[in-house]
């Protein structure tokens, strides 16, 4: 009797055994609770020898956040200063009273005066700096100076040509119907006489052109360089056959320094340099016969 009350209290009572409840047509089942699976014991490698006497790893301590400099007043002064204005400014533009606008040119007469101060502070410190002054850079801005400049700098490019002219020719194509190349025509040769560069005239339509008696036909040399358009003037070494563009059109004695010697100081070596013309199907001895 002990053994069968016993399983009766352990097993869930059936539905219909419950009078009391009466009948049901559907029961919920009772729900299992799952029991927790048994852990499995880690094991320790046998190589390892066994801890003993743990000992527990010190916390690190962080270090302190910088301490961030401390800023200029000036820097402040400032922020406040272009602050104060672009609000002035805003609220002039939004609402144009004479009292918003008056505030905001005050605040901006201020602004001009700081300017005003810095701008003549720097002009003493350029005067007694002479690496700080611009006008003692580069290209001067005093007439007198401005003169001496020019002078020094036309005789370093008239050396400059004159040296270039012991193996370098100045090609000037033309045609004998350009008014153009009759215009410019003088002033190369002015150019050719003052600084000692040979100049070899080539007519591309075969007719002559005053003051070059010794021009030569075009054997085909415009139409290898592509010459479309007269007068043109190209800067040629007849014996490595680099020819270099120097301009088209008509050209001051200025520009023809200025061209020239950039050219030639932008070269560094045999190689062709940017803008240069480097090829043999050229008639190389035609330009060689020239210069003799």
């Amino acid at each position: 009797m002990g053994s069968l009350a016993c399983s009766a209290q352990d097993t869930p009572p059936l539905y219909w055994s419950d009078t009391w409840r009466g009948w049901h047509f559907y029961e919920q089942p009772v729900q299992e609770v799952p029991q927790p699976r048994p852990t499995r014991p880690t094991r320790v490698s046998r190589s390892l020898p066994p801890k003993s006497n743990p000992t527990v790893q010190p916390t690190a301590t962080l270090a302190p956040p910088p301490v961030p400099a401390a800023r200029p007043p000036e820097i402040a002064a400032f922020e406040q200063l272009q602050k104060a204005l672009e609000e002035a400014r805003t609220i002039a533009i939004m609402r144009p009273i004479e009292a918003n606008v008056r505030r905001y040119m005050e605040i901006e007469s201020r602004v001009v005066a700081r300017a005003s101060e810095f701008a003549d502070m720097a002009q003493k410190v350029a005067w007694s700096t002479p690496q700080l002054d611009p006008t003692l850079q580069g290209r001067p801005v005093g007439a007198k100076a401005l003169e001496v400049f020019e002078r020094q700098q036309f005789d370093e490019r008239s050396t400059l040509i004159s040296s270039l002219g012991q193996d370098h020719v100045l090609l000037f194509f033309y045609r004998s119907d350009c008014p153009y190349c009759h215009a410019f025509a003088p002033v190369l040769q002015a150019f050719r006489d003052r600084h000692g560069i040979r100049v070899v005239a080539v007519s591309i339509d075969g007719g002559p052109l005053p003051g070059f008696a010794d021009a030569r036909a075009d054997n085909g040399i415009a139409t290898t360089l592509q010459v479309t358009q007269v007068p043109a003037v190209y800067l040629a070494q007849p014996f490595t056959g680099h020819i270099t563009p120097i301009g088209f059109g008509i050209l001051s004695e200025s520009q023809l320094l200025e061209r020239i010697t950039q050219v030639a100081t932008a070269s560094t070596g045999p190689a062709a340099t940017p803008g240069t013309l480097t090829t043999s199907s050229l008639p190389l001895q035609y330009i060689a016969r020239s210069t003799r």
